[in-house]
């Protein structure tokens, strides 16, 4: 097996590629695409996103210590592009038509607006800013998951597979795919092979 040895690069995908929204003091409302976002604990609940300084986003967040997170799917993965090579120093994103419309949504907790077409928003609160070299990684807590009841089944489940999340995968976006299994699969495959096997 030959293998190559490139020097250090952020190969870790498929990531997601998330909406992060958040406003001013003056309830001036700004949005932009993060790639560097993920889960960091489960209690409490909180999540990381790292942005580099210049951007306009950045500021903002730093002094107001809050932020939304919202998911994208298929119908939004031209909006997540465009809202991530635009600055809102130039342009109101909010201010958009067609397939790069996006509808502000009113938080529960905090003033930063969600993405009203997302399926889940998350409310956070930040609670440590890390500066890293390239960029700052802001640590938070979420307050809310505001999810769209399109997604609950008639037993008021929610299913996130049927809202055709995108990823981003080397520079590229993708829509996920087949569903390969269940967490924990590969044990409940074990024990019913056991079964069987005892019942011969």
């Amino acid at each position: 097996m030959s293998r190559e040895y490139w020097k250090p690069s952020n190969m870790l995908y498929p990531i997601p590629a998330v909406l992060v929204s958040c406003a001013d003091e003056e309830g001036n409302a700004n949005v932009m695409t993060a790639a560097w976002a993920g889960t960091i604990c489960s209690d409490p609940v909180m999540v990381s996103v790292s942005i580099r300084k210049e951007r306009y986003s950045h500021d903002i967040i730093a002094r107001t210590g809050e932020f939304v997170i919202s998911l994208t799917n298929r119908k939004l993965a031209r909006a997540a592009d465009y809202v991530g090579v635009r600055s809102g120093k130039q342009i109101d994103k909010f201010s958009m038509e067609g397939d790069l419309k996006l509808t502000k949504l009113p938080s529960k907790h905090i003033k930063a607006p969600g993405i009203a077409e997302s399926p889940v928003c998350l409310e956070c609160k930040v609670k440590q800013i890390i500066p890293l070299g390239s960029h700052d990684m802001f640590i938070a807590e979420v307050l809310s998951t505001d999810i769209d009841e399109a997604y609950l089944d008639e037993n008021g489940k929610f299913d996130l597979g049927k809202a055709d999340l995108i990823a981003y995968n080397h520079g590229e976006y993708f829509a996920l795919g087949e569903k390969l299994g269940k967490f924990g699969y590969s044990v409940r495959k074990k024990k019913t092979a056991r079964r069987q096997t005892k019942k011969k």
